[in-house]
C-alpha cells in the first residue's frame, strides 16, 4: 500500500489541513476520555511549537487539524528557551548552547514534528492505559495545503461540520471536541485557537465579532439555519476536495504551489473551479496528485 502523502511549502500563506486515522478497528476507538486527552495534547503542544491553530475536530477514529506553521526567524532565542522549558517542564535542568537552540528552532517550526509529537505522545498514553503494544495510528498523517483567506474559511467550516455530518449532534457547538464547540464553551480570547484567517473583512473586528461571523458562516454552509432550503447541504456531505487534494486556493496560489512541488512529485493539474463554485461564493482552484 502506498504511503499517504504529506507536503509542506515555505509560504506564509500556506496553512495545512491535517488528517490522521487510527489503526484500530471500529468507529468509536476514541471515547470521551481519549478525546479529552488528545485535545489537551494538541492544546499544550500548540503553545510549544511555532504554530497557529485555526480549528480541529476529534472524531471516533480520526482527527482533523487546521493550522499554519510560523516562520522560525520571528522568534527570539529567549522565546525558544521558554518553549523548550515548557516542553520539558520545570523539574528538568536544561543547559542551552548555540547548536541546541538552532536544532530546536528548526524543530519547533516543523509541521511534521508537531503532528508526530501529538500522535506519539497519545499512542504511549493509550497503550499504557489499556496495556497493549503496537501502532495506534494508521500510517503517516495526510496534509492538504490550504491558502489562508477564503479557502481557509471554507475548509474550517467543513471541519467544524464533521460531528453534524456524522449525525452525532445537530449543531457543531454542541460537540465538545470540535473547535466551534470548544470556542463556545471556553469563550473568545481564552483559547489556543486563532481567528486570524487572513480575511480582509475581518480587519478591525473584535474577537467576539470574528467568532460570530465564523459561527454564521458555518451555519450557512451547513444549512443549519434553514435546513429545508438545503443551502448548505453539500457541506453536510463528504467533500473530497478538502481531504484528498494537494492544494486549494486562488489560481495564483495553486500554480505557485504546484511549481514548488514539481521537483518532489509528479503532478496532474486539474481545474475544478466550476465544481468548487457550487458550494462557495468565490472562485478557487484545486490540484490533485
Amino acid at each position: 500500500m502506498p504511503r499517504i502523502p504529506r507536503f509542506f511549502i515555505d509560504d506564509p500563506r500556506a496553512a495545512y489541513h491535517v488528517i490522521s486515522r487510527t489503526a484500530l478497528p471500529g468507529h468509536d476507538v476514541l471515547g470521551d476520555e481519549e478525546k479529552d486527552h488528545l485535545l489537551n495534547l494538541i492544546r499544550w503542544l500548540s503553545q510549544v511549537y511555532f504554530v497557529e491553530v485555526y480549528g480541529f475536530a476529534i472524531m471516533g477514529n480520526h482527527f482533523h487539524l487546521l493550522c499554519r506553521m510560523l516562520p522560525e526567524d520571528q522568534f527570539s532565542d529567549a522565546e525558544v528557551k521558554r518553549r523548550i522549558r515548557l516542553y520539558y517542564g520545570k523539574k528538568r535542568k536544561i543547559f542551552f548552547y548555540e547548536e541546541m537552540l538552532k536544532k530546536w528552532r528548526n524543530r519547533l517550526a516543523s509541521l511534521s514534528r508537531y503532528v508526530q509529537d501529538i500522535k506519539q505522545r497519545f499512542s504511549r498514553w493509550y497503550n499504557k492505559r489499556v496495556e497493549r503494544k503496537g501502532y495506534f495510528w494508521a500510517d503517516r498523517f495526510k496534509s492538504v495545503i490550504i491558502e489562508t483567506g477564503e479557502a481557509l474559511l471554507n475548509c474550517l467550516a467543513y471541519i467544524e461540520l464533521n460531528p453534524v455530518r456524522a449525525g452525532i449532534v445537530e449543531k457543531p457547538e454542541d460537540y465538545r471536541w470540535c473547535s466551534l464547540g470548544y470556542r463556545s464553551r471556553i469563550g473568545t480570547g481564552k483559547t489556543f485557537l486563532s481567528l486570524d484567517l487572513g480575511l480582509p473583512r475581518y480587519e478591525g473586528k473584535t474577537e467576539k465579532e470574528r467568532f460570530e461571523f465564523l459561527r454564521e458562516f458555518v451555519y450557512g454552509k451547513g444549512g443549519l439555519d434553514e435546513p429545508d432550503k438545503g443551502t448548505g447541504e453539500i457541506f453536510r456531505q463528504r467533500v473530497r476536495y478538502f481531504t484528498e487534494s494537494l492544494a486549494i486556493g486562488s489560481r495564483r496560489f495553486v500554480k505557485e504551489t504546484t511549481t514548488k512541488l514539481k521537483g518532489i512529485i509528479r503532478l496532474k493539474r486539474e481545474k475544478k473551479t466550476k465544481k468548487i463554485k457550487k458550494f462557495t461564493e468565490v472562485n478557487m482552484d484545486i490540484v490533485f496528485i
